[in-house]
């Protein structure tokens, strides 16, 4: 069964290449100890877009000339481009997480396997709540769809419950932010949420430590890495909530998984690093969904199975569960889960056990 993988790689301002190395590894345990997809071994065909736009569009119709059956998309920037091509050519495409809501709303061939919506109901209203405050700041890497996630049903909940955002978009590859972050003194920013890559992230911390920022930090999973730990001082790195698919720096069943496959089938691979977790993840719960298949498989015969599969745990994503009947929300049915994991930073940048948030049973 070919599969399409598209991954942004090596880019000038970021690395995710973890991902094609964690998807190779992988395929060769799902393939030998899985029996692959429905009894076929799965052949990737890889590409990457290094944050290129036409890149992206390129990848996706290399992926159409293959003819294959289905597409996994990492955690790209340059998901705009990527769909379209995939989208006409009805070939079902599998998301990590996006937040463009073309793709949220597609009823026929997307399916997104992160949940757009839980991390705020479950991580950052209730962080609010906690720190009194009414107001969330976000410091966001300036790619479209690291902002459309404070568009559309998030900021409907934000604004239900009289939460004031404020956003502040920096460029990526920016060193150094602390002319945009000066002001973001004390706490009267309230929640500051970062979205970025670990060298976005460690800039972001750095900045609003010397701002005198005194407030709690949300921060998503790639946030997070050695590099940050080493970069980033322990009382800004104990503010910090991180959320996550992938449950890294953490000892449970879903790390102890993924690090025996890396053991098993790899090398050169992060254990630590959520970016290669996630993917592994990603390409876990493909396989689950579509474990029981039987007949030609077809882009057709894919997105019947998606759409008809029972609610299954995500393997390697700490107690996570999906289905992609499109019942997760009415307003975005490609959307397969509800809810995220978040985890509390000790000093050293580590979490503490993680655990489910805004997540209940998809009908």
């Amino acid at each position: 069964m070919k599969i399409g993988l598209i991954s942004d790689g090596k880019a000038p301002s970021s690395d995710t290449s973890i991902e094609l190395r964690t998807a190779d590894v992988t395929v060769k345990f799902l393939n030998e100890r899985r029996s692959g997809i429905g009894g076929r071994p799965i052949q990737l065909v890889t590409c990457e877009t290094a944050n290129d736009p036409s890149r992206g569009a390129d990848c996706a119709n290399q992926a159409i000339e293959q003819k294959v059956s289905a597409v996994v998309v990492g955690a790209s920037a340059v998901a705009q481009t990527i769909w379209p091509p995939l989208h006409a050519a009805k070939i079902p495409v599998l998301f990590f997480s996006t937040t463009i809501p073309e793709q949220l709303q597609d009823t026929q061939s997307t399916f997104i396997l992160g949940d757009p919506n839980g991390l705020v109901v479950g991580g950052i209203l209730p962080l609010a709540e906690k720190a009194k405050t009414r107001n969330l700041t976000g410091i966001v890497i300036d790619v479209p769809p690291a902002l459309a996630q404070f568009e559309g049903e998030n900021a409907a909940v934000l604004k239900k419950a009289g939460i004031k955002l404020k956003l502040i978009p920096i460029p990526l590859g920016t060193a150094d932010m602390t002319p945009q972050l000066q002001g973001l003194s004390g706490s009267a920013p309230g929640v500051v949420e970062i979205v970025g890559n670990d060298a976005f992230c460690i800039s972001a911390f750095n900045a609003l430590r010397t701002a005198g920022f005194t407030g709690p930090y949300f921060a998503i999973g790639p946030c997070i890495t050695d590099a940050t730990r080493k970069a980033v001082p322990a009382d800004v790195l104990e503010r910090v909530t991180v959320n996550a698919v992938a449950p890294v720096n953490n000892d449970n069943p879903s790390t102890r998984l993924y690090k025996a496959v890396v053991a098993a089938y790899g090398k050169n691979i992060d254990t630590d690093d959520a970016i290669g977790m996630d993917m592994f993840a990603e390409l876990g719960a493909f396989q689950t969904a579509l474990a029981d298949i039987r007949g030609a498989i077809t882009p057709a015969t894919v997105i019947s199975t998606l759409k008809s599969m029972p609610e299954k745990e995500i393997p390697g994503a700490g107690g996570l569960r999906f289905r992609c009947n499109g019942r997760a929300y009415p307003a975005t049915p490609a959307v397969c889960t509800r809810g995220g994991l978040a985890a509390q930073l000790d000093g050293r940048g580590q979490p503490s056990s993680y655990h489910v948030v805004g997540a209940s049973p998809i009908p």
